[in-house]
């Protein structure tokens, strides 16, 4: 008695792969390397006003713990008095991700991560940007399954940017939701 074999769902990387056949016949690409990929994702979060360095070493952590890579400390440019910063000071954190932990952080944000946030309606679609640029805020760092829900009193937010090839923003948009990202459905939206 054979059993019949199991199917999963395709991942992100098996999704990128599949965007020429995909897209090909709405934006006629004629060649595999017009298809849009994912090249890099950026996450960051800033540290801002606060002076405790436990909780920057926090923060630290926790976007290792998220991202599986070591974060590296951003400095302020230039001063500004009416913020209290000088130039050089420590601002904020910030980790690049290629290659396969971008495909396995973009598959736990699609999968797992954003379905997870409170009152998860869809990204809005303002997030996209004209050079084929995608960036999402998250209010609370706890939606990703890596933090313990002990430490509830240090929340922080942080801000992904998903760095695509795609030419414009309906490009970017058709992509995204190839690669399972869900849009906010607005009445301007529902209009067209």
């Amino acid at each position: 008695m054979s059993q019949a074999p199991i199917r999963f769902m395709p991942t992100v990387k098996e999704k990128q792969n599949k965007m020429f056949d995909t897209l090909k016949g709405e934006f006629k690409y004629k060649n595999k390397m017009q298809a849009p990929k994912v090249v890099k994702v950026v996450l960051s979060s800033a540290t801002g006003s606060i002076k405790d360095p436990k909780k920057k070493e926090l923060i630290a952590d926790r976007l290792t713990k998220i991202s599986g890579q070591k974060v590296s400390p951003r400095a302020a440019k230039k001063s500004v008095a009416s913020f209290k910063i000088r130039q050089g000071d420590q601002i904020g954190y910030q980790v690049t991700l290629r290659g396969p932990r971008m495909f396995d952080f973009l598959e736990k944000l699609v999968n797992v991560s954003l379905p997870r946030t409170r009152d998860f309606r869809g990204v809005k679609l303002s997030a996209l940007d004209d050079l084929g640029n995608f960036t999402l805020g998250i209010k609370e760092h706890t939606i990703f399954p890596e933090t313990s829900d002990e430490e509830l009193k240090d929340v922080f937010g942080l801000a992904v940017t998903i760095v695509t090839t795609s030419k414009d923003k309906k490009q970017t948009e058709k992509f995204l939701e190839s690669l399972g990202f869900v849009f906010r459905k607005t009445e301007a939206n529902q209009t067209k």
